[in-house]
């Protein structure tokens, strides 16, 4: 129930008409946290639906009529639970999009805009069956994952175009920021990939190592997990480390047999005379 709590929190927060003054006090980075709260908790209640071990069904041993008995036993069980989680969730959605609502009306007053422009909150979790259909999504989400948070995009952007422009320093203090702003964010592993980045373009090659392989180990199934872990292994060999560099830079081509860092690891490996 901390999810619930945690709404309910957030609720009194911003409709008690006595903290009206604290309210305009509060920065768009604290709105934007809320609604990270919001996201987090409840990637963790989707978490809920995946299992956790083997099943616990036994049906095997006895009669014929036995099984049976005690596989209609077992669904019968299995559907109870179903409908008691499929009740706690939809209360769940009902009550978190409201409150998202919430802050999307507060977010909207804090940066001036017109309120009476806001469209309908898109269902926390994404579109529910039997729902009016949600609006469009922002075009700039990871393919297939989560709608992002206001001004996450721009920020992301923001940091990359520091990095760009050879401002390591100011990027990597960007990507940081960017990192605790917006937790569990789809873009995530491009921002370790930045910081890293930024920190080695700021001269701190051990810092950027440490920022690569965090991000490797975070996400090793994304989209830049190979170009992550192909610079650990740069990373590496450039603090001198070819022990740990030339394996890593070896299991660039293990793991991603076909990314285009194959044949620049296979380049580097030579150089170092890896084994």
């Amino acid at each position: 129930m901390r999810f619930l709590a945690a709404l309910l929190a957030l609720g009194f927060a911003l409709a008690a008409p006595a903290a009206a003054q604290d309210d305009r006090a509060r920065t768009l980075a604290d709105v934007r946290q809320d609604l990270n709260v919001l996201y987090v908790e409840i990637q963790r209640l989707r978490r809920e639906l995946a299992t956790t071990g083997g099943p616990s069904v036994q049906t095997g041993g006895g009669t014929l009529l036995e099984r049976v008995d005690a596989i209609e036993s077992a669904l019968q069980r299995l559907t109870a639970r179903t409908e008691e989680l499929e009740y706690r969730i939809e209360r769940i959605v009902e009550d978190g999009t409201q409150r998202i609502g919430d802050l999307e009306f507060r977010l909207v007053e804090l940066e001036g805009g017109d309120v009476s422009q806001l469209d309908e909150t898109t269902t926390l979790g994404g579109e529910v069956e039997d729902s009016a259909p949600a609006p469009a999504p922002d075009p700039t989400p990871a393919p297939d994952g989560p709608q992002l948070a206001v001004g996450e995009q721009a920020d992301f952007e923001a940091a990359q175009s520091a990095l760009d422009a050879g401002e390591g320093a100011r990027a990597a203090e960007l990507f940081r920021a960017f990192r605790e702003n917006y937790p569990g964010s789809p873009l995530e592993p491009r921002a370790m990939l930045g910081l890293g980045r930024a920190l080695e373009a700021a001269g701190d090659t051990r810092e950027a190592a440490r920022a690569y392989l965090d991000g490797f180990s975070a996400h090793p199934e994304a989209d830049v997990a190979d170009e992550t872990l192909y610079r650990l292994g740069l990373a590496l060999a450039a603090l001198d480390r070819p022990d740990a560099a030339c394996p890593i830079l070896a299991d660039v081509e293990l793991r991603f047999p076909a990314s285009p860092y194959v044949s620049e690891a296979q380049a580097k490996m030579g150089e170092l005379s890896c084994p």
